[in-house]
């Protein structure tokens, strides 16, 4: 038995696992960070974790061990937080691996919110840098390096402080918090409760209870400079950017002219139908709001907005065609001829599309939007195809229309990318590769989230999520792709808006969205792609942002934001410049924000944040048994959302 045992000892030496415990080769670090458990009655409070991070020479695992167990699990966060510690050196992690140990006191919950943490804490173990013990920061890290929105920033900031931390980093933007403040009023025999919402500035709350140094930070380049005094020197994009959608031009005015004409055929049609009075009524209350938002489309065409003119030339068409289709149909046979007609035309797209040679980046970018929109015309069939069993034949016919429209849009996206092929060949698997990446980051901010707000209020961040890893174990890579990338920009823009009312804070937030997005778009110009996607993005995000109203500013943030991420989608790797200067980080109190450094009291508010709702249902219609009630039937008709883009 004696014998044995160092012949075991050999073996577990040299296997995966025990490499995979003890490597004998690399730099570790040890950091803290704040994170927030839950207690027994549901209340959040701030903990302090310890993170113990160790980067050896390897083949590119990540390796995540915590204890207690975490109710979000990390390995996603960590596996992203290794991948952009070797973007921003310009190492090649393939040949390293990463082990980090998490220890907490108590269950903790937001694995996503050390994303940022661990990204400091893997940089500094691929450098052999010093941390300084004093400083902790809570954020997400996202794919372009930027620290994103967190929850519980109050509770996290108590936790620094208990652990003697001087200075606590956050999110930018995040120094405003809303919290919930329970009142009781005792009335007689009766105790009255009232809860409100009190915001509270987390840098003037810090530094006046504990002498805590709050600082906002923006990305991974600042947070590595208040940990370790060493300078990485960022990607700097070009400073004469053009964003505009010139490339658009001749498309949208064509597209202008013919939906106008459209309009005017229909419009015609209309008048020398024999419907009803009723009908006639709704049906041409249906074209007049089509016609309007023509005018808008003229508006957009002559401001030089031509995304715009063509997305909402796509808004009309869809009423039009509406129109135009429930005009011709008499009987159930004929709505199953359109339904056959429209079912055609996607699989001969989907075709089409899918035997196209990609060749460059922009090319990539244009086919993956086309494949999404496939994607959407098929759900939007489908729900017609529901909506006709069903005997609602109005939303069949609308779902219907709506479908074609779609994939008319497809094969634009599609002949968009041919013109502008260049380069290499670029496989497929690029973009299932990207989709995996894409789709395991949107799961862990959709799980935070729901984590700490509850998952009946997000239910439509993992619908789309949930529709997301259909659509990838399907083979639908591009389609899976932009689902998650819509729901994890939708919950990072609701986490970081989230009780904010002041129209001047949000549009202080939009600019710097703004500002970014249009630094990606000079990056990928830099890097010779023509980044037609985020551009249309950029300017439709303007279209919403010149409207003003709180609405209008969340929406303008979000296709800010999916002007980004479209931007940065795929770009060619390579290796940044880096210039390190040791210097002492010197802590200074943030000036606090003219708008922002009072404090009040509100009643709670809810809003929702809607960046691509599709359709709306009514109640069911026969088709020989009129339409309906004129309210509800054109608010249907009329009714167009943000989602109706091209």
């Amino acid at each position: 038995m004696r014998k044995l045992f160092p012949i075991l000892a050999l073996i577990l030496l040299l296997s995966p696992l025990a490499l995979a415990q003890c490597p004998v080769q690399g730099h570790t670090v040890i950091l803290k960070a704040p994170a927030v458990s839950k207690t027994a009655n549901g209340d959040l409070i701030g903990v302090a974790t310890e993170f113990v991070i160790t980067v050896a020479p390897g083949s590119g695992h990540v390796y995540v061990e915590t204890w207690p167990l975490a109710e979000v699990d990390m390995q996603a966060s960590a596996r992203l937080a290794a991948q952009v510690a070797g973007r921003v050196l310009g190492v090649d992690m393939s040949k390293y691996d990463v082990f980090i140990q998490v220890k907490a006191d108590s269950p903790i919950i937001g694995g996503p919110s050390a994303g940022g943490t661990m990204t400091v804490g893997i940089i500094a173990a691929l450098k052999g840098w010093k941390l300084r013990d004093d400083v902790m920061m809570t954020g997400m890290i996202n794919p372009d390096g930027t620290i994103g929105p967190v929850g519980g920033i109050l509770e996290k900031a108590s936790a620094a402080h208990s652990v003697g931390a001087k200075l606590f980093l956050i999110p930018e933007g995040q120094r405003i918090q809303v919290v919930q403040k329970t009142e009781q009023k005792q009335i007689g025999p009766l105790v009255q409760i009232t809860t409100k919402e009190e915001k509270v500035d987390v840098v003037e709350y810090a530094k006046e209870r504990w002498g805590l140094e709050v600082k906002e930070i923006k990305d991974i380049y600042e947070a590595v400079y208040y940990f370790t005094g060493h300078k990485i020197e960022k990607p700097q994009a070009p400073t004469n950017v053009k964003i505009d959608t010139s490339f658009l031009k001749e498309d949208a005015e064509k597209d202008y002219e013919n939906t106008t004409e459209y309009y005017k055929q229909v419009e015609k049609k209309l008048k020398e139908s024999d419907v009803s009075y009723t009908t006639y009524s709704y049906l041409k209350a249906a074209l007049d709001d089509a016609n309007k938002t023509l005018k808008d489309a003229k508006d957009a065409l002559d401001s030089g907005m031509y995304y715009t003119a063509l997305s909402k030339d796509f808004q009309a068409r869809i009423i039009i065609r509406h129109v135009d289709w429930y005009l011709d149909v008499q009987d159930e046979k004929d709505i199953e001829n359109l339904f056959k007609m429209v079912n055609d035309d996607i699989k001969n797209t989907e075709n089409y599309v899918s035997n196209l040679t990609i060749r460059g980046t922009t090319m990539l970018q244009a086919v993956a939007a086309s494949e999404e929109r496939i994607e959407q015309a098929k759900s939007l069939l489908k729900d017609a195809w529901s909506d006709y069993y069903k005997g609602d034949y109005w939303n069949a016919v609308s779902n219907a229309a709506f479908a074609y429209e779609r994939v008319q849009t497809a094969k634009f996206w599609a002949k968009l990318g041919e013109r502008y092929a260049k380069g290499d060949v670029i496989s497929r698997d690029v973009i299932k590769d990207t989709a995996r990446d894409y789709l395991d980051n949107a799961r862990l901010v959709v799980t935070y989230i729901t984590s700490m707000f509850g998952e009946s209020l997000m239910q439509g961040l993992v619908d789309k999520l949930n529709q997301g890893e259909q659509y990838y174990e399907d083979g639908k890579y591009s389609a899976a792709l932009f689902s998650a990338m819509e729901a994890r920009i939708r919950a990072e823009v609701i986490l970081d808006t989230l009780g904010i009312d002041n129209e001047t804070v949000l549009m202080d937030k939009l600019q710097q969205m703004k500002e970014d997005a249009k630094t990606a778009i000079a990056i990928a110009q830099s890097k010779g792609v023509y980044p037609i996607l985020g551009m249309a993005y950029y300017e439709f995000a303007q279209s919403y942002e010149k409207q003003g109203g709180i609405e209008n500013i969340q929406t303008a943030m979000i296709f800010y934001q999916y002007a980004k991420e479209t931007a940065m989608m795929f770009l060619p790797k390579t290796t940044p410049k880096i210039t390190e200067e040791t210097t002492t980080p010197q802590i200074t109190h943030p000036t606090p924000h003219p708008t922002t450094t009072q404090t009040d009291t509100q009643t709670q508010t809810t809003s929702t944040i809607t960046a691509s709702t599709i359709t709306a249902k009514s109640v069911p219609t026969s088709l020989l048994g009129g339409i309906g009630v004129l309210g509800v039937i054109l608010g249907l008709i009329i009714g167009i959302v943000v989602g109706r883009r091209v």
